[in-house]
């Protein structure tokens, strides 16, 4: 009996230490900068952002001379970083949702694709982290 207690004892602290363990510091101070280019309605669509601790902010136009920002939270995993975000648009566009995900190339070049609801699709790139 005490020998099931025991194992169960043993199992049920690993799990919680694997549950509320704290995750590898993110050691990245300087935010991640990228520039991205899309289109939508045959409009094309610029944007600006950047990223620090897994949350991201973007500037951005749409069509029709629309221009708003969103706010992104990023999901990150070893080489791949999904995001999903909300934003809020001028030109009487406005709230916008937006998903995409950013690849790392190699240290210091990532790409990405995403979709904005009224920007429309985007393309990302960014390069030197060190800036």
């Amino acid at each position: 009996m005490k020998i099931a207690i025991m194992t169960k004892t043993l199992l049920t602290s690993i799990c919680l230490l694997a549950l509320f363990a704290p995750s590898q510091a993110s050691a990245q101070l300087i935010p991640q900068p990228w520039v991205s280019v899309g289109g939508k309605d045959g409009d094309i669509t610029y944007a600006v952002g950047a990223r620090a601790l897994d949350f991201g902010v973007e500037v951005g136009t749409g069509p029709d001379g629309a221009t708003g920002v969103d706010v992104l939270k990023f999901i990150s995993l070893p080489v791949i970083s999904p995001y999903v975000g909300v934003g809020l648009y001028s030109e009487d566009k406005g709230v916008a949702v937006s998903g995409g995900v950013q690849v790392g190339a190699t240290n210091n070049v990532f790409v990405g694709a995403g979709y904005n609801s009224i920007p429309g699709l985007t393309q990302l790139a960014q390069c030197d982290r060190s800036i």
